[in-house]
């Protein structure tokens, strides 16, 4: 338990860092595209995957490989350089935790409020978009949105806000009518026993 809170600590530390930087240099956005797109490639390469989390390939073979990613993709050279930082640090394999750990720290920069979204379904960019507005119109501040897909809400989604939660998936509302349904029954038992 407490090398979680550590980690955590750590991702929190590293993830300052580089929006400190980001922010002095004025490349906040350029390096949130950076580390977005490098999530984008973990996600679509199990061989750079593996490569991130092994604890066999050296520190100098990881900074390598990251360096020469990052070169590949023409990231800024503050991108590069935490790269090459986590790896040399043995960080890497918590690559991800400190990328999400960047974006909460830029949200917050931002006076921005996170709202995380279960949806049945892939929504589309200009779905995503009009939610987007919509949570943030409902809000009366900013709203970045994160949303993942969860098939097993069947359709509809579940939205939270900090301590707030809107769950509209049918799943949900299956539940509602099945308790209703049960209530309903154990009302007509009582009333024929009366």
């Amino acid at each position: 338990m407490a090398s979680n809170n550590t980690s955590g600590a750590a991702a929190m530390r590293y993830a300052t860092a580089l929006v400190d930087i980001a922010k002095e240099s004025g490349k906040i956005d350029a390096v949130e595209k950076d580390l977005n797109e490098f999530e984008a490639m973990l996600a679509a390469s199990n061989d750079l995957w593996d490569m991130v989390r092994s604890p066999l390939i050296s520190r100098k073979d990881q900074q390598q490989a990251v360096q020469a990613i990052a070169k590949t993709a023409s990231f800024q050279d503050i991108t590069s350089n935490f790269l090459a930082l986590l790896a040399q640090n043995r960080r890497l394999s918590s690559v991800v935790p400190i990328m999400n750990a960047v974006r909460m720290e830029m949200s917050r920069m931002r006076g921005e409020v996170k709202a995380d979204v279960q949806s049945a379904f892939k929504l589309t960019p200009e779905q995503e978009k009009a939610l987007q507005e919509s949570l943030t119109k409902a809000m009366g501040q900013t709203v970045a949105v994160n949303v993942s897909v969860q098939e097993d809400l069947i359709g509809g989604m579940v939205v939270t806000v900090g301590s707030q939660m809107i769950d509209d998936s049918v799943k949900r509302k299956l539940e509602r009518l099945k308790i209703a349904m049960k209530s309903g029954a154990n009302n007509n038992k009582s009333e024929e026993a009366a």
